[in-house]
């Protein structure tokens, strides 16, 4: 079977792997409870997912109470946590809950506290994304794969900033300006998270972002935010 098409140059530019099967059992197949990969089969070692959908387990850290509700001081208090300063940290719990909490009620009229539901976080999904996430939040283990085959060129497994970039472009969907803003964010925000000494984001932090590990992995390290990232 062909997965490149003379024609159709960017085909051949973005390159999709045809031996996941052999690493990885399904890789076709959504998985809802586990973040799963050719290195990581079984998803994160360790990591309690709670009975918790992937998206609903990348959310869940920022529910510090645990009470199923995210509330904008406890997405501010988690980004604090993982070491953004005090400034950013603001914006984004701010523009998090002015995007995302409307379309997590579970009835009709808005939330005068912009709080967030995690049993509903699927449904402020948005456009012009990886597709990693499917539309009930399960993890979708081919396409994660192929962020990395397709522009992962410098560094296998890893994505510079402009891989990111050309990512994040690539993804677009016309006409979808809310996506395009939100998936550029959430990339970039993630590479000055996890980015290594040589400036690349790997395939590792990339996918337990996904589980919602990487945020607790950075909390430990910073100790509750002693470090900050502009």
């Amino acid at each position: 079977m062909a997965t490149e098409a003379p024609k159709a140059p960017a085909t051949c530019e973005r390159r999709i792997r045809v031996d996941l099967e052999e690493k990885l059992p399904k890789p076709y197949l959504a998985r809802a409870l586990e973040a799963t990969d050719t290195d990581q089969p079984n998803g994160t070692p360790g990591h309690n997912n709670n009975g918790m959908s992937v998206l609903q387990q990348h959310v869940a850290f920022f529910d510090q109470d645990k009470n199923g509700i995210i509330y904008p001081w406890e997405t501010y208090r988690g980004f604090r946590a993982v070491g953004f300063n005090l400034i950013l940290s603001f914006l984004l719990a701010t523009g998090t809950h002015g995007l995302l909490s409307y379309r997590t009620q579970p009835g009709w009229l808005p939330s005068p506290l912009f709080t967030i539901y995690i049993e509903n976080i699927h449904k402020s999904k948005h456009g012009s994304d990886s597709a990693t996430y499917d539309t009930e939040g399960r993890f979708m283990p081919v396409n994660f794969e192929n962020i990395f085959s397709k522009y992962a060129k410098t560094v296998p497994d890893k994505l510079s900033f402009k891989e990111i970039w050309h990512m994040t472009e690539a993804n677009r969907v016309a006409n979808d300006f809310v996506g395009w803003f939100m998936a550029k964010a959430e990339w970039i925000l993630l590479f000055i998270l996890a980015r290594d000494h040589e400036g690349f984001l790997s395939k590792e932090d990339a996918r337990r972002c996904f589980d919602g590990s990487l945020f607790d992995y950075h909390a430990k390290m910073n100790k509750g935010g002693d470090s900050k990232r502009s």
